[in-house]
Order: C-alpha cells, then structure tokens, then sequence
C-alpha cells in the first residue's frame, strides 16, 4: 500500500474535552491533523448545535429520549465537522489567485522540506496555464485529518430507567459506533490502555476493513507506551482483522491530561526498541491479519499495510522536533500542551489562557483530582479548583454530577458513581466521622477525599464559554490539563508563529533555562520514584521491593542509553554535549541518594 505523504511532520493529540473538539474546522484546511475527543455526547450535541447554525447546515436536535442518542449525536457532529472542513477546504484551493489568500498562507506553513511544497514550486516555474496549476492544486493538495478519541476506559454502562442496555450501549461502545457511522475517512485513537470488548466491537464495522484496493476508510491508533503494549494489542486487533495504522507513543510522565508512568521506561529507549524492531512487528501481525481475513472471508492484502510511529510528549523546539524525525524514523511528532495558547487551533477560554501565560514549573503539577485515580496534569488556581475549593470550605463538597463519564465505583451503590461527586464524598466523610482521628489525620484523610474534581464538565466548560452557549448546570469552572512544557511559553501566539516554530524559523520560547525533553522527562520520573518510595514505605513487601528495584534499575538504563546518544551524536547535541551529560550525571546521582527500604526477613 502506496504511503500518503502528509503535508506536515507534527499532529495535535487531543487535549480535554473542550480544547480540541472543533481543532479540525480550524485547522485542517491547512493540512494539520487533529483529534476529537467523542467521550461527551452533551458537548457535542452543543457544538453541532453551534456550528449548523453558523454554516447553515441543517440542525435536527437529538434528545436523550431518542434510541442510541449518545452514537446519533456524535455521527452528526463528525458529519458537519466533515462538511465545514470540505467546504473551507474547497474554499482554500480556489484562492489560489488571491494575494495573502488562504492558499497562501497554506504554503507559506508548509516545512520547507516538504516534498508538497517542493513539487509546487517546481509545478510553477515549469507551468504558465492557469488551468495546469489548478489541476495540480485539487489532486496535490491535502485536508489534515479529522482523527477522535475513545479514552478505552471510560465504558460505563446505561440504563433505560432501571434496566440495563446491552454492552454496545456502553459510553465507549456508543462512541465508537457513533465514528463507525459517520462519514469521516480518519483514525480512531483509543487511548488508556487495552478494553478487549471495545476493540472487538470493531469487526462489526466494514469500514474498518481494507477494500480490494488495500485502503481503509476508518483506522485504528493506539496509543501505547512501550513496545511489548504495541505488539501485545496490535496482536490481538489482527486476529480480528483489524490493522492498526499507527502506534502512537507517549511519554508516560512529560505530557498533559492523565499520565499513565511507565515502570521507569523512558522515552529514548522505548523509541529506540521500536526503530530496532518495526519491520519485524510489521511481519509478525501482518501474518495474523492475513490469516483472520481469509477465515472472514475479506479481500486480503498481498503486501502489509502501512504503519506509522508516531510520538509526543514534552516536545518544545525545532531541534527536538527534527531529532525525533531523524534519529529514530518518526512518521510525525504531536504537539499538544504549546497548542493551548493558539487560539487559530484549539479552544481555550481567555481567561484560563491568562493564567496558562503566567505558569512556572511550580505551577504545573501531578494532581489527584482525577476522579479515575490516576495521576493528572494540573494547573494551580485554575477556575475550577477555585469553585471546588469554595464548595469545600461552605461545608458543601462534591459535584452534582450531571454527566457521569467517569463514574465507575460502586463500593456503596449498585449503579456506578463518581468519587468527585457530592454523593460519593457525602458518604465518605461520614464514615471518616465516625473514626476516631486526631484533627492533623481527619485533615489528611478528608483531603484525600475532597482532592477529587468533576473534570466533565471543567475539561468542556471553555468551549461554552468561549462560544456563549447558555449553561444551566451547577458551576464548574475551567479545569485545564497542559503537560509541564507550559511552562516554557508565555504568550498567545498565531497559527503561523507556532508552526514557524516547531520547523525552526523562529523560536516562540522566551526563556534560556528550558531543559531537553529528555532530561525534563527524566527529572519527573525521578520525582515520581521518590514518591512512590515514601508512599510505601509504611506497608513495604516484597512485590514492591521488586517494583521499585525494577524501576530504578530502569531509570538508570534510561541514564545510560542518553549518556552513550549524547556522546555519540555528532550532529544534535554536540553544542550542549557537555551540559547534558553533567545534568545527566546529577540526577543519576539524586536517583541513587533515594534509598529503596531493605525487607527485614524474618
């Protein structure tokens, strides 16, 4: 299968629920691809509401009492989505003879070794007809893609009054088929790990299967982070059929939203196991897919299909951006967290991109917020956890939880709730009432429970803000989630500043004191393993003695490997060679200083 060129080397992941749901009318008529977060069916609904009405695109609204609304709602905002991005696309190409036109500006974003962008300028010197130039223009260039996300995770199940939907109406379920219908040619990302039942749910879908020509109208990513999480899932999607497209690294530790750790598995290394072993991992599943496809009785490709790898992370320079691209044969590097402060892209409400203007370091940090109980990227005294904390202190904790996404304990209910809602932490702090705490422990204990916040509706508030879509729930605020690179840029930039940064034609970032990605994200795991040891170290046994001894002796390998990249490269790091390898040197020395407890055996 022939490979498409894409018009740029960078993609932007999804971030929240608000911040890229209409990234692609944005920005894809300029070839940049995006992802939609599909998990809230109620913003969505807004948004198609929104966006019918401003393009004049018929608008039929799709209540909670109509069957399967959740997947009804989401393909019909794919759909107008597809329908703006065609039409502004369309628009695009046809001002070509326009000066500072659309077109323009399109080429002028292009890198400069873009082979799109060499072949247009070859196209002009050896064309005179107009007709030709147009002819080259609508078969040459290319819409970025309009790709969603299915956090894997969040797949709790419905009910119709007091009976139970079957499994397809589950939340991940519904979204799914909701992609699955739309007319969207695209990817869908699922992300927070292996939901067997969900990916199987794609073999309902022919869409998902390669026609006679090889091509697949709807593709599979996932977003792993490590090799054997790629092989293992990728494995298991071939034995149905389905080819996943890309494997889409992230940094465990140096990105935004919820941060899924590694056991000390860096991010070097990770990339460099799958630059040593795509063409194996290429072979292996395409022998799989083969064999599932004949047992379904589906065309077969001759050949495997393509297979990008992708990563993001922490990226923050041109260097760093060209480096992943080279050096381990990246296919396309994400730029989540800078994309926050380019209104042109993302959706971010002024005030709450104020304060992601002013964030230092110590701004940006791991919060226990997520009502998942995993590690959140969060920024201090955004709006949200101003509210939640007000709520707190008028004796009134918890949210009224409208939406229910994340709710999935049932430790007092039979129906899943959520751990930030005001039923959860109602009940848990009664209990804690009854137990005979000293005031500094009750303290403790409360915060623990309190700490959890409603990110459905903080992670999609800025869009109703921003676009003044009336709100008649209870006060949420914003709740924003950038990865710690935020802190490395400090004004509001225009699509073209931001990607004339990311190819190095201007750099955006103001300081002189932002580390390399690498080192960044070696700091935090550091942090984390410290953490990690103080937590236990009042229950301590032996399978965490080998945990800790594990991911200590995988952080010092992750050392290791950037000690010997460091040295050897004669291109990249030869200028900052030596300080990378004495900032290298101190935090293998902290990693060390931090002692993992000795098991006294009896």
């Amino acid at each position: 299968m022939q490979k498409k060129i894409n018009p740029h080397s960078f993609h932007i992941p999804v971030m929240g629920l608000a911040f890229t749901v209409d990234s692609p009318i944005k920005i894809a008529k300029y070839g940049i691809s995006s992802v939609i977060s599909i998990v809230d069916d109620i913003l969505i609904e807004k948004m198609n509401e929104y966006y019918s009405t401003k393009f004049k695109i018929p608008y039929k609204e799709i209540s909670t009492k109509v069957e399967d609304y959740r997947a009804k709602r989401i393909t019909s905002y794919l759909n107008t989505v597809d329908i703006i991005v065609k039409q502004k696309f369309e628009s695009l190409k046809k001002s070509f003879d326009e000066k500072s036109s659309e077109f323009e500006k399109y080429m002028d974003m292009l890198p400069d070794f873009s082979e799109l962008k060499q072949n247009f300028i070859q196209t002009i010197q050896n064309n005179t007809v107009k007709e030709d130039l147009n002819n080259w223009i609508q078969n040459n260039l290319k819409s970025g893609s309009i790709d969603v996300n299915i956090m894997t995770k969040l797949d709790k199940p419905n009910y119709n009054k007091n009976e139970m939907l079957p499994i397809e109406y589950n939340d991940a379920h519904a979204a799914l088929r909701g992609f699955a219908n739309s007319n969207l040619e695209s990817s869908v990302v699922f992300s927070a790990g292996m939901n067997p039942r969900l990916y199987s749910y794609c073999e309902n879908f022919e869409d998902f299967y390669p026609n006679e020509k090889n091509h697949l109208k709807k593709k599979i990513i996932l977003k792993v982070s490590d090799y054997r999480s790629a092989i293992i899932q990728g494995k298991f999607l071939a034995k149905k059929g389905l080819w996943v497209s890309e494997y889409r690294i992230e940094s465990g530790l140096n990105c935004g939203g919820h941060a899924f750790a590694s056991d000390g598995y860096l991010l070097g290394p990770i990339l460099e196991e799958f630059k040593i072993n795509k063409n194996a991992l290429m072979a292996e599943i395409h022998n799989i897919f083969v064999d599932a496809l004949k047992g379904k009785g589906k065309h077969v490709p001759d050949a495997p299909l393509n297979i990008d790898i992708t990563v993001q992370g922490g990226v923050g320079t041109s260097e760093e951006h060209e480096f992943l691209l080279d050096n381990y044969n990246i296919d396309s590097v994400g730029w989540g967290t800078p994309f926050l402060l380019v209104p042109e892209a993302t959706t971010v409400d002024e005030d709450t991109r104020k304060a992601l203007q002013a964030a230092k370091e110590k701004d940006l940090y791991l919060s226990d917020i997520s009502p998942l109980g995993v590690p959140f990227n969060s920024l201090r005294g955004n709006s949200n956890e101003i509210i939640k904390n007000q709520r707190i202190a008028a004796n009134k904790p918890g949210s009224a939880c409208a939406k229910k996404f994340l709710s999935s304990n049932t430790d007092y209910t039979e129906k899943v709730i959520c751990t930030a809602s005001k039923k959860y932490q109602t009940i848990k702090l009664n209990e804690l009432k009854l137990e005979e705490l000293s005031s500094s422990e009750f303290a403790e204990k409360s915060k623990k429970i309190t700490d959890k916040a409603c990110l459905c509706e903080g992670l999609a508030n800025a869009a109703l803000i921003n676009y003044k879509v009336e709100q008649k729930r209870e006060e949420q605020g914003v709740a924003i989630c950038p990865g710690p690179n935020m802190a490395y840029f400090s004004k509001d930039l225009s699509l073209k500043e931001m990607v004339s940064h990311i190819y190095g034609r201007t750099n955006v970032i103001e300081t002189k004191n932002r580390p390399h990605m690498f080192i960044k994200e070696l700091g935090l795991y550091i942090d984390y393993f410290s953490n990690k040891v103080d937590e236990i170290n009042d229950s301590f046994n032996i399978k965490q003695e080998k945990y800790l001894t594990a991911f200590q002796s995988n952080l010092n390998d992750g050392i290791e490997y950037y000690q010997h990249l460091f040295s050897d490269s004669k291109i990249y790091f030869e200028a900052n060679k030596e300080l990378l390898l004495i900032e290298l040197e101190t935090l293998q020395n902290e990693l060390f200083k931090i002692k993992i407890p000795i098991l006294v055996k009896a």
